[in-house]
């Protein structure tokens, strides 16, 4: 029996963000499972900087694709790369 496993989805995003909140709510109604670091942390920004080369909000990394912009500019990417079904 052979098991695909999802690419693995990071987002780097801020509290206070309204496209960081509708990707969050998107990607959770769709049931991605996601791993959410908060950009407000020092720490935090400096690796999502060092790891893609921006420093704006939301970040969206799956596998070795970098994914920024509004959300509406991810959305599609995200769900190309996702194979998921686009709706409207």
């Amino acid at each position: 029996m052979i098991t695909q496993t999802a690419p693995s989805v990071e987002i780097y995003m801020t509290p206070t963000c309204p496209d960081c909140h509708a990707l969050k709510t998107w990607l959770t109604k769709l049931d991605v499972l996601f791993i959410e670091h908060d950009l407000t942390r020092s720490e935090v920004a400096e690796e999502a900087k060092r790891r893609t080369g921006v420093r704006v909000a939301p970040i969206t990394v799956i596998g070795n694709d970098v994914f920024y912009g509004t959300f509406l500019d991810q959305r599609p990417r995200i769900a190309a790369k996702l194979g998921l079904v686009q709706t409207v």
